[in-house]
């Protein structure tokens, strides 16, 4: 394999692939458009970009490239319009491959109205000529404490349904693993990476509950409820219905899918929520300090 260029360096899932690749000794290409936070190395080159949009920009970090690892850009009104710059650029410096980081359940109906997004973009590599691999993640485990409000409590329109949710560090395997597989026989490869078990929103809060020392409670809002409780925020109509179609499409049963992708590709077992909880204390600190 030659050298891979990822997106999204200075996030979640792109700097677990830097380190990754690091650690097995491979060189990569790291893109960012604040190149002072990433530091180059033997095996690490720092390309700057102004963003998803800059297309010129693009073509010149992926120059001499085999394969993109192309992380997801924030949400955006015209989310696909920036992945569609991201693919046109990629084909256009001759890269081989694209693994792309996708959502669980992408459709062009999929009640999670980001999933959509992620589907248009499958499209656009299926229609672009280049070797493909499509990572689609289930929510993040790290999520469930951001998503706790200061009143203790987790609400939203999930009503009981399940999701498998998995860790940062999981999909970085993943990527990697993918990776490392032969271009040829990898063409439009699909898999869907979650953790090892569904779980309830109430299950989510017991858990929670029982790594911060007092309750964490879910309130299984109406969807009209979940609109209201978020309306104070003031965000965009787009961003909003991002938000509330996360829960909804818990409640449709959509998330409710656990795969074996992260043992099959890495050798090792998806970390399960308790297990998160308990390797990352310090994601937890709000919920302990907020301790009434």
């Amino acid at each position: 394999m030659g050298i891979v260029a990822v997106t999204g360096a200075t996030g979640q899932v792109g700097s677990r692939v830097s380190a990754r690749l690091s650690a097995k000794g491979m060189r990569h290409r790291v893109l960012a458009r604040h190149p002072g936070r990433l530091l180059a190395s033997d095996l690490v080159e720092v390309a700057a970009f102004e963003g998803y949009d800059d297309e010129a920009g693009l073509r010149a970090a992926f120059a001499g490239v085999d394969d993109v690892v192309l992380v997801s850009a924030h949400e955006h009104p015209d989310r696909v319009g920036l992945h569609r710059t991201v693919v046109e650029a990629a084909t256009a410096a001759g890269v081989q491959r694209v693994v792309y980081v996708s959502f669980l359940g992408a459709a062009p109906d999929a009640t999670f109205t980001y999933a959509r997004d992620h589907w248009h973009t499958e499209q656009l590599l299926r229609e672009s000529g280049l070797a493909w691999v499509a990572l689609r993640d289930s929510l993040y485990h790290a999520g469930w404490p951001l998503f706790v409000g200061d009143d203790d409590t987790l609400r939203g329109p999930g009503g009981d349904g399940r999701v498998a949710s998995v860790a940062h560090d999981d999909v970085a395997d993943v990527v990697v693993a993918a990776l490392r597989i032969g271009v040829g026989s990898r063409e439009g490869y699909v898999r869907d990476v979650t953790g090892p078990e569904e779980l309830t929103l109430d299950e989510v809060c017991s858990q929670l509950s029982a790594a911060v020392g007092r309750t964490i409670g879910y309130v299984p809002e109406t969807v009209d409820e979940a609109y209201a409780s978020r309306a104070r925020y003031g965000a965009a109509d787009w961003e909003v219905d991002g938000w509330v179609s996360t829960y909804t499409a818990i409640a449709a049963g959509e998330l409710d899918i656990v795969s074996t992708t992260v043992e099959d590709l890495t050798g090792h077992a998806a970390q399960s929520f308790a297990d998160w909880l308990a390797a990352n204390p310090g994601a937890l600190s709000r919920l302990r300090h907020g301790a009434r």
